[in-house]
């Protein structure tokens, strides 16, 4: 039996995994779903009950004018009418209150997941189309679980009770009926077939849909300065109107399956009143038996009806739900691996020891052998794409090393705990990250354990203080959307200060100064230099009083280290060190 069932769904196009897995989800919630199925299972014998109550109602009350039945047969009515209504009801609220929370716990579960995934991941995946997944892939995946599931128990025990009836009636006719119904679900595998190929392009164009907002409000101010407003729609109708095309295809086909069923449906009842009616009129049944299977009859074809089309949109539930499984079931980073070393701090210094890394079958970093003091001041030069940010991206684990070993005080970082690898690293980038938020918790990102001493410590340290007194509410006033109400310089003192807070003993600084003018430059760069006493930092150079006074200057191009030497040295060799000067610094010297 188990075998049949599964290899129904299969030609139906259902995953039996994903089904298993949605059961899964629904299992915390099996005691509100079990009450949910005796709701079910009362919506459909009292469906049955009053289809069967015909029978008397005519016989008892209008053919014998029996005066009893009178009195009795419509308060049973009322009973059943009574029921059903609770138990619709019941069934509506548990459904709803159990699909929402599979919906919240599954949204949780996956931007949990989502956080926890290597950063190669998010570079080859894009923000809008995650974000599609995890909004309309999920609420497609809680219609699946809930309404749709539901839904199919709900008509199932309404169609069992019906064809009990009709069967109690009068076997000779609805063994007919039961013939002929069934030729309405031939199409089904057909119509269902062609659903799920088109879903899946529905799901992808969604998808686009989500990523072109994502990308023209998020760039809305570089949209308006290049006046491409015109441009955006165009591109924006484009997809939706792709997506337009084929939810109508989807729609003219999904809606296929009323007019079959409509019209086998119609083919029953037309024999059915045929052969009922000579019935009758030959003495062979009584009215009452013979309206009591027509109503029966015609209950049955409406939940027929629904489970027809419910089986056709079950496996585009399941394809939302292969999207978001695709998902979770990628490999997380592991912040705590069992087994591996804790370190406290850093005593002796950073070594990269041979170091190669590929990505995409390319090789961006090549033979780098660099080795960085506790506390002293290492910069990394060269024209873009020398491979300077992938180089420091690899202290953090960002990404992992093809060959060779990064080690911190002698110790390889791939056996370090990566929570405790991250806890010693602070990090300024050229961008400005910052959350929609209070200035007061875009510092303590750095570290929400500290108060508001080391926070306005930190915020003065970054020559950030006085600036946020002046803001209207100090500390507690909203940056908006990427700080998008201070400026250049104001964002990245607040970034210098979060860095600040966490104290790491290892800083990594990434072209921190590079986009802002030459005013906001000195104040940002003053607190740079608070920021980098005592640390062992890596500086991506664009100031050049910060490359003049590092302790060693490294110069790549196309991934390897050509140079090696303090500022003087490399700028007497006439290198690749002293071209980059002339190029880059020559102006602000």
């Amino acid at each position: 039996m188990k075998q049949m069932i599964i290899g129904w769904l299969s030609r139906l196009g259902v995953n039996n995994d994903h089904l298993l897995r949605i059961m899964e989800l629904l299992k915390p919630h099996w005691k509100k779903l079990l009450l949910s199925v005796f709701c079910m299972m009362g919506v459909g014998w009292t469906v049955a009950g009053t289809a069967y109550l015909i029978r008397p109602v005519l016989d008892k009350i209008f053919v014998n004018k029996d005066e009893t039945m009178l009195r009795i047969l419509p308060l049973a009515v009322l009973v059943l009418v009574t029921v059903k209504g609770f138990c619709l009801w019941g069934n509506a609220y548990l459904t709803s209150f159990v699909g929402q929370s599979v919906v919240a716990d599954l949204r949780r579960r996956l931007h949990d997941h989502i956080q926890m995934l290597h950063l190669s991941f998010f570079d080859n995946n894009k923000t809008g189309d995650l974000m599609s997944r995890m909004l309309n892939d999920v609420d497609f995946l809680q219609n699946t679980a809930t309404n749709t599931l539901t839904g199919l128990i709900k008509d199932g025990f309404s169609a069992i009770g019906l064809i009990y009836v009709v069967f109690h009636q009068n076997w000779k006719l609805a063994l007919i009926a039961m013939v002929i119904l069934p030729v309405g679900f031939y199409p089904l595998f057909k119509i269902t077939r062609v659903i799920r190929n088109l879903a899946g392009k529905a799901f992808a164009f969604m998808a686009e849909i989500t990523i072109r907002l994502h990308e023209s409000l998020g760039s809305v101010r570089i949209v308006k300065a290049f006046g491409m407003e015109e441009y955006e729609k165009k591109r924006f109708k484009q997809v939706n109107d792709l997506n337009l095309n084929f939810a109508i295809k989807m729609t003219a086909i999904t809606a296929l399956s009323s007019p079959i069923m409509e019209f086998i449906g119609g083919l029953v009842i037309v024999f059915t009143v045929w052969y009922g009616g000579w019935c009758v009129i030959h003495g062979k049944t009584t009215p009452g038996a013979f309206f009591s299977f027509i109503a029966a009859l015609l209950m049955l074809y409406e939940p027929v009806k629904r489970i027809n089309k419910t089986i056709g949109l079950l496996p585009v539930g399941l394809m939302a739900a292969g999207r978001i499984f695709d998902i979770m079931d990628l490999p997380q980073e592991e912040l705590e691996r069992k087994g591996a070393l804790e370190l406290k701090g850093i005593k002796e210094g950073i070594e990269f020891r041979n170091v190669s890394f590929s990505y995409g079958g390319n090789k961006v970093l090549e033979n780098i052998e660099i080795t960085a003091r506790v506390g002293e001041v290492v910069a990394l030069v060269g024209m873009s794409g020398a491979g300077k940010t992938t180089l420091v991206n690899l202290i953090p684990r960002f990404y992992d090393v093809s060959e060779g070993a990064i080690l911190i005080d002698g110790t390889d970082i791939r056996e370090v705990k990566l929570s405790c690898l991250r806890s010693l690293i602070g990090m300024v980038t050229q961008q400005s990250i910052l959350f929609n938020d209070t200035i007061r918790n875009n510092i303590a990102y750095g570290d929400i354990t500290k108060g508001e001493e080391e926070i306005i410590a930190a915020a003065r340290a970054a020559n950030a203080y006085d600036f946020i007194m002046k803001m209207p509410q100090g500390l507690d006033t909203a940056i908006g959307d990427q700080g998008v109400r201070l400026s250049g310089g104001e964002r990245q003192r607040l970034c210098i200060a979060r860095a600040l807070l966490k104290n790491a003993p290892i800083l990594i600084l990434d072209e921190a100064t590079s986009s802002l003018d030459s005013g906001s430059e000195n104040e940002v760069q003053s607190a740079l230099d608070n920021l980098m006493v005592g640390r062992t930092t890596f500086v991506i150079a664009h100031r050049l009083s910060t490359v003049r006074n590092a302790d060693r200057i490294f110069a790549l191009n196309d991934g390897r280290i050509i140079e090696e030497g303090r500022h003087n040295e490399l700028l007497t060799k006439g290198g690749e060190y002293s071209r980059l000067y002339e190029l880059q610094f020559a102006n602000l010297g």
